[in-house]
């Protein structure tokens, strides 16, 4: 992605030095496998229990350089959200536009939700409008499951803003009404259905991010693609236990993911996404 010259957001809170839980000696496959877990099972699993590490405390935090640069890219893409929702809200008729807060930590950190764990990934909680990131997951990413480059790591900041426009437009609240009155499996297909259009929001986002700045470059819409494929449930609950099961999916298949994030790409209109909504699962 071309970056050059971009602000960088001011709607952060950067928690990585305020200490919190995290499991000394864990390497970078724990926390993905931790992650899986938590897709497979919707239970958080400390990733000391995967004898990968014991607790520890951590205080006093050195950023490494790598650190510091996905740092800043996070804010940037975050800034270039901002800029685009809120023209976008603007243009539709769609209200104002509130900026999320985007939350760095380390390890573990309390949200409006409960606690957050690295072990769950990035997530987006609408009791406080914040998303929640620990950057080490965009090495997991890259070591774990081969998704690497900037456009992919946009693309995972950008589906968490889209939850939040999902939550200002009011989509998230009525879908979380209408899950708690669901059986299970009924339940997963509205949670993949909620999952699939902050996919497609994503797209839309990158879309207009790039008429307006020029942002994508050569191979970032592969990139973008390629990350898609691979936090498939079908693909992960395979890596993680050689099959999957259709009824446990609560983010949709790669080939889901992939085809929405495309067409949030070519589209740039939000109404066409909101037709996930309307659709059967094999339309899906």
């Amino acid at each position: 992605m071309q970056l050059d010259g971009r602000r960088e957001s001011t709607n952060v809170e950067d928690r990585r030095r305020s200490g919190g839980a995290i499991a000394g000696g864990l390497g970078i496959g724990g926390l993905l496998l931790a992650g899986i877990i938590y897709l497979l099972t919707g239970q958080q699993v400390d990733p000391s229990q995967l004898g990968m590490g014991a607790a520890t405390e951590q205080t006093d935090v050195e950023f490494t350089q790598e650190e510091q640069e996905l740092a800043s890219f996070a804010k940037k893409i975050l800034a270039g959200t901002e800029d685009i929702w809120t023209a976008y809200f603007q243009a539709k008729g769609l209200g104002a536009y509130r900026n999320p807060t985007m939350v760095l930590y380390t390890g573990a950190t309390q949200s409006g939700c409960g606690t957050g764990s690295a072990s769950m990934g990035p997530f987006y909680c609408s009791a406080d409008e914040c998303l929640y990131i620990d950057l080490s997951f965009f090495s997991s990413m890259k070591r774990q499951l081969g998704a690497d480059g900037d456009f992919a790591y946009a693309y995972v900041i950008a589906h968490e803003v889209g939850h939040h426009v999902e939550n200002l437009l009011g989509v998230l609240g009525q879908a979380h009404q209408q899950m708690a009155r669901m059986s299970t499996a009924n339940a997963n297909r509205m949670s993949v259905r909620i999952e699939l259009l902050a996919d497609y929001l994503a797209g839309v986002w990158a879309h207009h991010d790039n008429e307006n700045f020029g942002s994508l470059e050569q191979g970032d819409l592969e990139e973008a693609i390629h990350c898609a494929s691979v936090i498939g449930d079908d693909y992960l609950q395979k890596k993680a236990q050689g099959y999957a099961v259709e009824e446990s999916f609560t983010h949709g298949t790669a080939q889901q993911r992939v085809n929405w994030l495309a067409a949030g790409l070519k589209s740039g209109d939000i109404q066409q996404g909101l037709k996930i909504f309307q659709m059967s699962d094999s339309q899906l």
